[in-house]
């Protein structure tokens, strides 16, 4: 939001300065962003006389100027059209910056005649767009002063930020009102009082949207007899200093309503309606307008506009149409304020991608009593400035609900704020800012919001607009209590194990990836997702329109981005969160490896040795470990998803919950994601895993055997189908507690065995306890393990 300090005090009577104003405004939430002021910006130009202007003897578009900078005449060489005797202008000497230019002007010779200066226009000076001559001061300005104030330029401009719910301060009345409800001036009246038309109008309204909120009020006034000639300079100052460029005077009131008292409105040329009627209603499938920005727009069912016979001429609190704007031609205008649901016009400039100041103001909620308090204002102005007629006021729409009052007691701004508001001053705040305050008999209040601030819905608005305007710096210093001496954690114990599995990753040479959250749809379909109830209703892109089922699709894209750009042997890991459906229970986070190519160990053994299935399943215990698993009593199973490759893939299950899988990409999937080579990876549910019960902060036991270990090799013939894990398990299960390790070293299946078996080799470690283990110890060990074999998986002794 830009205002001149000038246009401020047209609304705020106050003493203050404009440092002190640029002080409190952030205080009471209106944050200052930028001050310009062109007085210092421009402090080296001056006002300057042109005393003769003849034609440059060697160049047509030229001319000699003598000119009278106020010290003495000098000659300078200008090419501006409108250079003439008599014309008082800007005059930068040499050694003055050009804004516009971004030069410094020096003295030099043009096409043979000395330059002392430059004489300039004002996109020259950086302060607007005309650029056909050089600027035309006024005939009594005093030659050799300042040319900012002679040009009217002393008005330094100040933009605030406004957050979403103050669409009030979208105007200058509604700073003025803040800064008067803080105690730094009263806000001036202004007549809002009804104007009295003369005539009827041949403009009427007709509201047949599909939702009565969609347009509950509109007003039109029709304004015959325009002379519509350029606005005063007072108010095409203004708009240039706050960025708006001046048209003609009817363009250019509708922008200053805009910014003065916050209400965008709509001027049409009233003799380009067809059928005497504005109808208000929702646009037809295939309907298309072409707008004030000259571009077309395709309309769809859901976006309000508002037509004439010929069908739409507006997209309703968005932007105006071509065919029926006002033009320097136009002598008959009909003037549209309304009211339009703020949801509605927010969705139509997000599907159109169209902006506007109208849109900025309309999406945040304006006052629902503009259309009818507004319409006299307005009126006389346009009457003053275009010598207009205007006919009578033209109302549609079912009208907006009267407010309900909040039940508020001052004793509630301490009990929430804990700072002590006097109950008259917290009266004479919400009075200021527009609120009705009825005070009942037992210290209770009946406080209604004012029309313009749709944002106040209960007593704890009511108590922020208070505290707001009071001070945040009244509120009490207070040291907080600490019922402990020692400080808790500043992290949970999710938190913490994610820091873990981070470190651990990043010890196997993963490097963190943080990628969308959604990703292509087809993509999804291909990781078991594609729920259309996840599918993205406003995406940013078209290939990011469905929320993710697993991060590896996201990390598969990021190694073939990559490898497209000449990387080689990635690894990438991510947690981050996944959506396998819309209840909560589905939505959980997540822990995703990817390594590509060679592993990426430094050593010269293994440089060209490809990723395999095991360095994911590797990856997977390191980082169940990390979290506080005891992997040696998880179960491994080959039912992975079928995005893995078959045969070269598992999962880890304890009891029957899976806490993860890992194994070689199936490799139809690393050729959709363009990944070449070896590529492997893993998933780990780890918000699956229970968390561990507080032990303090304390460390176990460090529990060391001085006894010297054996081992033992055991060579076991199964049937094929029986898996290693299966007879490690047996093996720890017979040997307990003395097996420490158990370990495969070979497996062979030929015409050395009986058909339908295999052999495992097995390295099993045994551990004694509290004596050296004898012959017979150590026998009666091992005929434990066979036996749990032979018991357990059908196994026996290779002979």
């Amino acid at each position: 939001m830009k205002f001149t300090w000038n246009w401020l005090c047209d609304h705020l009577d106050t003493t203050a300065s404009l440092d002190e104003i640029l002080d409190v405004l952030p205080m009471i939430g209106l944050e200052v962003e930028e001050v310009d002021n062109p007085a210092i910006r421009l402090a080296d130009f001056t006002v300057a006389e042109i005393i003769s202007a003849e034609r440059h003897p060697n160049a047509d578009k030229l001319q000699v100027c003598r000119v009278n900078t106020g010290k003495e005449e000098v000659q300078i060489v200008c090419g501006a059209p409108n250079a003439r005797a008599g014309l008082k202008t800007v005059l930068a000497v040499p050694g003055t910056y050009i804004p516009g230019l971004d030069i410094t002007i020096k003295k030099g010779e043009i096409r043979g005649e000395e330059s002392h200066g430059m004489l300039c226009s004002a996109s020259e000076l950086g302060i607007s767009e005309e650029h056909d001559g050089i600027m035309e001061l006024s005939s009594d300005a005093e030659v050799g002063s300042g040319a900012a104030q002679a040009a009217g330029l002393n008005d330094p401009m100040i933009e605030i930020a406004i957050t979403p719910n103050r669409g009030d301060c979208l105007g200058v009345r509604g700073v003025a009102r803040d800064l008067a409800a803080a105690g730094y001036g009263t806000v001036k009246p202004l007549d809002f009082s009804d104007e009295d038309g003369s005539f009827d109008s041949d403009i009427t309204w007709s509201v047949e949207a599909n939702s009565p909120d969609a347009c509950p009020l509109v007003t039109g006034r029709q304004f015959k007899n325009i002379t519509n000639q350029p606005s005063p300079a007072w108010m095409q100052q203004r708009l240039t200093a706050i960025g708006q460029r001046p048209i003609d005077v009817l363009v250019d009131i509708t922008n200053y309503i805009m910014f003065d008292i916050g209400r965008p409105l709509h001027a049409y040329d009233a003799d380009k309606i067809e059928g005497g009627k504005l109808i208000i209603r929702n646009a037809k499938q295939g309907e298309s307008l072409t707008a004030l920005n000259e571009k077309t727009y395709e309309l769809d069912e859901d976006m309000l506009v508002i037509c004439d016979a010929n069908g739409p001429d507006d997209i309703a609190g968005v932007m105006g149409g071509d065919r029926t704007g006002v033009s320097e031609t136009t002598t008959s205008m009909f003037l549209e304020i309304a009211i339009f649901d703020p949801v509605s016009v927010a969705i139509t400039g997000r599907k159109l991608n169209l902006n506007s100041d109208a849109r900025y103001r309309f999406e945040r909620g304006l006052d629902t009593d503009g259309p009818t308090a507004f319409s006299g204002y307005i009126t006389r102005l346009i009457k003053e400035l275009t010598g207009a007629e205007a006919s009578h006021l033209v109302t549609a729409g079912a009208g907006v609900p009267e407010i309900a009052p909040i039940a508020f007691t001052p004793a509630s701004v301490k009990s929430l704020t804990g700072v002590d508001v006097p109950a008259q001053k917290q009266q004479e705040i919400l009075e200021i800012l527009g609120f009705t305050v009825v005070v009942g008999s037992d210290d209770g209040w009946q406080v209604t919001r004012p029309t313009w601030r749709p944002d106040v819905h209960g007593k704890a608005d009511i108590i922020e607009e208070i505290i707001r305007i009071y001070g945040y710096d009244h509120l009490p210093m207070m040291s907080l209590p600490r019922a402990e001496m020692i400080a808790k954690p500043s992290v949970s114990k999710l938190q913490r194990r994610t820091n873990y599995l981070r470190r651990t990753l990043v010890s196997r040479d993963y490097i963190e990836a943080v990628t969308f959250s959604f990703m292509k749809d087809d993509d999804a379909k291909l990781f078991g997702g594609g729920d259309e109830a996840l599918r993205l209703a406003n995406p940013i892109s078209a290939d990011l329109n469905m929320m993710r089922p697993t991060i590896l699709p996201n990390l598969l894209q990021a190694v073939g981005r990559n490898l497209r750009r000449g990387a080689q042997d990635l690894s990438f890991f991510e947690i981050g969160p996944v959506f396998e459906g819309v209840p909560a229970d589905q939505q959980y986070h997540m822990c995703c490896g990817v390594r590509q190519g060679r592993k990426t160990i430094s050593d010269w053994q293994y440089q060209n040795e490809a990723v395999t299935v095991f360095d994911a399943k590797a990856d997977l215990l390191s980082a169940l470990s990390a979290i506080g698993v005891s992997v040696d009593n998880l179960q491994i199973t080959s039912d992975a998803p079928d995005y893995y490759h078959p045969g070269r893939s598992g999962s880890l299950v304890q009891g029957r919950t899976v806490l993860g899988y890992f194994g070689e990409i199936h490799p139809s999937i690393a050729k959709h994601f363009d990944v070449k080579g070896a590529c492997a990876g893993f998933e780990l549910f780890f918000q699956r895993v229970p968390t561990p019960k507080d032990k303090g902060p304390a460390k176990p036991l460090l529990a060391l055997n001085t006894l010297q270990a054996l081992t033992r090799d055991f060579a076991f013939v199964v049937d094929t189908d029986v898996t290693a894990d299966a007879v490690m398990r047996a093996v720890k299960a017979g040997g307990k507690p003395f097996v420490s390790n158990v370990a495969v070293f070979d497996a062979y299946e030929g015409d050395k065995i009986e058909a339908g078996k295999k052999s495992l080799a097995l390295s099993v470690t045994i551990q004694p306890q509290k004596a050296t283990l004898v012959d017979a110890e150590i026998v009666e060990i091992s005929d434990k393990i066979i036996g749990s074999v032979a018991k357990n998986c059908g196994g026996v002794i290779r002979g």
